[in-house]
């Protein structure tokens, strides 16, 4: 399995997949039938135990939790019809702005 950006791809590949399997069938095709609240309240969790392994300061940990956070965030992405490449040209959008510069841009 590759260690570059096109793990993104293949995992979107899969989640895609998942949509149309049987809740009974897997993890994320059950989080598809429980809906929007569900993968959100995991995203939550997932986020939390990211903060939490943040605190504790074990990079390990911190990777493991961040693996599940961006997972789950990406279980939403696919419910919502987008795929990774979205948030990937929104970074390839704001790549070269200053933080300030983009964070202004948002008020107007």
């Amino acid at each position: 399995m590759t260690h570059s950006a096109d793990i993104l791809a293949q995992v979107a590949a899969i989640l895609e997949e998942r949509k149309q399997a049987e809740a009974g069938s897997s993890y994320v095709a059950s989080l598809y039938a429980k809906g929007l609240d569900s993968i959100l309240k995991k995203i939550g969790e997932e986020a939390t135990e990211t903060v939490i392994a943040a605190k504790g300061g074990d990079r390990d940990q911190i990777v493991y939790e961040m693996a599940d956070l961006w997972f789950h965030s990406m279980i939403l992405l696919s419910h919502q019809g987008l795929r990774p490449e979205d948030v990937l040209n929104e970074l390839a959008r704001r790549f070269g702005t200053s933080g300030l510069t983009e964070k202004a841009s948002r008020s107007k």
